[in-house]
């Protein structure tokens, strides 16, 4: 895709969104029930849409609220349900829906007081928090959320009693029959009107701030980061954690400045993403331009996406940290400085991370799990302790607290920006100089990831790969040393087909949203010998869509 000629730059007014009339057509609009392009969609990041193309409306909140209700009357959860939204245009007329249904079925609901913002990790904290030695009366969550997406969309996630993304069996069954109640016109639904809602005794504000800030010393060593005296730069990025960097600041006495602490829903403060588009993506080098233009005013520096589960670091050696680099180097530190961790805990990533994380685990001698794309599949291992980390190529990670047990179980942006600042303060060097100690120990990897045009007919055969459809025995001169299709860390189906050789791969796999097939693809032998494993990964592909007959 060619870079577009607002990359990086300010976003001009033009390309703003009308803000009245996506509010507007939340309420007014009403989707096609016969269209199945505007019914409710779960995909790994929950429900997502704007109002602006009928799939994100009044309508959809209603049905998958109250669908909740029933499931969790189905699966016995009467504990509180805490409710967060961010600050996406759309967060807050959804949050009034939602707790117009919620507070109708006698859910114990939990709300921000002022209806202030919440980031995603700080639920998923919320929920393992309160169900800590209990067996019965649990709670669960739901994060109104598109994550980075752009400023007209808006998103539904729900996170049962674990704390972490419901799996896929869950939001089937929330799906279905969200979109059973809207095909017979939501008359099965409880709701009361707003204003009795917030005056039910089951509606109580709850400050979701100070647990979090407080517990934060069990699990990123504080304490050494205000010793050292850095100066830190904090992005909210115009975000749900807009509220928190401050009272942090306050309570662990750090030199932080809190950079761009506004809200303003049409981001218009935002830089230009590669496309043309405003999107919130802290692993942009686009989208975080004018917070890389300040790189050496502070020793450490970050942004997070509106929702705050992903980070972006940036130093000053390097600038914005690509998000598989410093993932690596998180791991590094992190597997070396926790000595209450178990000793047999493993490293978590996604099939489509770097390769770097290979070299390091085994260098380092602990289990590597490798999952498919999703951040529910470390769900069970952060509980257990069995993953002492979990991340995703995307930006996205979580880790275990100082003694080991469970921080959260959703991807958490404060602490992954506060460990960057704990390794400069432990090390005396910045991630980025971290991470060229690791080229120089395991090499120098290039990764890239392309998108291709695909039929859904094409896509679903992709997504139905078996190891077998693969006839090519090499990879860009090298013999192909493993066919995936099933992840190895847990034997999950990746949907998809990964293709591994001893110094490079790629996977492939359809997106779950557009007419697209992503192809990543990684090589540590440089960039014409990762070209060369795209344009075979490209024709391997193919290969197999002329097999199948797409």
């Amino acid at each position: 895709m060619a870079l577009h000629e607002l990359a990086g730059k300010p976003a001009p007014r033009d390309i703003l969104v009308n803000i009245p009339r996506l509010i507007s057509n939340y309420y007014t609009n009403r989707p096609n029930p016969d269209d199945t392009s505007q019914g409710v969609s779960f995909g790994t990041s929950g429900h997502r849409g704007s109002s602006l193309t009928n799939t994100f409306n009044e309508t959809h909140i209603i049905a998958i609220s109250q669908a909740i209700c029933e499931y969790r009357s189905i699966k016995k959860i009467n504990g509180p349900l805490f409710l967060g939204m961010d600050t996406h245009a759309l967060s807050e007329p959804a949050l009034s829906s939602a707790i117009e249904v919620f507070a109708a079925n006698k859910v114990e609901l939990r709300i921000q007081a002022g209806f202030g913002y919440t980031p995603t990790p700080v639920i998923s904290h919320a929920i393992l928090t309160y169900n800590q030695g209990r067996s019965s009366g649990l709670s669960d969550g739901v994060i109104i959320t598109p994550s980075h997406n752009p400023p007209q969309d808006g998103g539904f996630k729900y996170n049962p009693p674990h704390g972490g993304p419901a799996d896929a069996g869950t939001t089937k069954i929330i799906q279905d029959q969200a979109n059973k109640m809207i095909r017979n016109g939501l008359k099965n639904v409880k709701r009361w009107l707003f204003e009795r809602a917030l005056k039910a005794d089951n509606v109580l504000e709850y400050d979701y701030i100070t647990p979090y800030i407080k517990d934060l010393a069990n699990v990123i060593d504080m304490e050494a980061i205000s010793n050292s005296g850095l100066t830190i730069g904090a992005d909210p990025m115009g975000g749900a954690g807009v509220a928190f960097w401050e009272p942090i600041k306050e309570m662990y006495g750090l030199d932080l400045e809190v950079i761009n602490p506004y809200v303003d829903q049409t981001f218009s403060f935002m830089s230009v993403d590669k496309d043309g588009k405003i999107r919130m993506d802290c692993s942009s080098k686009y989208a975080m331009a004018q917070l890389i233009d300040l790189k050496d005013k502070y020793d450490i520096s970050f942004g997070n996406d509106t929702d705050f589960d992903r980070h972006g670091i940036v130093t000053k050696s390097c600038g914005l940290m690509n998000p598989n680099h410093y993932l690596a180097v998180a791991i590094e530190y992190l597997f070396q400085n926790r000595p209450h961790w178990r000793q047999d805990a493993a490293i978590g990533k996604t099939l489509v991370s770097s390769s770097m994380i290979d070299r390091l685990a085994n260098h380092m001698g602990r289990k590597l799990a490798e999952v498919p794309v999703g951040f529910k599949w470390f769900v069970e291992g952060l509980i257990d302790g069995s993953y002492g980390f979990g991340g995703e190529e995307s930006a996205g990670a979580a880790f275990l607290r100082k003694d080991g047990t469970t921080w959260t179980t959703d991807k958490d942006g404060f602490i992954m920006d506060l460990l960057a600042a704990e390794i400069m303060a432990k090390t005396n060097k910045d991630p980025g100089e971290h991470y060229q100690g690791l080229i120089e120990q395991f090499g120098d990897p290039i990764y890239e990831r392309i998108d291709t045009a695909a039929t859904p007919a094409q896509k679903e055969v992709l997504k139905n790969l078996s190891p077998e459809m693969v006839t090519a025995t090499e990879l860009a001169g090298e013999s192909i040393t493993a066919k995936l299709t099933h992840a190895p860390g847990n034997q999950a189906a990746i949907g998809g087909l990964k293709v591994v050789s001893k110094n490079g791969w790629f996977a492939a796999r359809p997106s779950g949203t557009e007419d697209i097939n992503k192809i990543y693809a990684e090589s540590f032998k440089g960039a014409d010998h990762l070209k060369q494993i795209q344009q075979e990964a490209q024709e391997i592909v193919s290969n197999t869509f002329k097999i199948a007959g797409v």
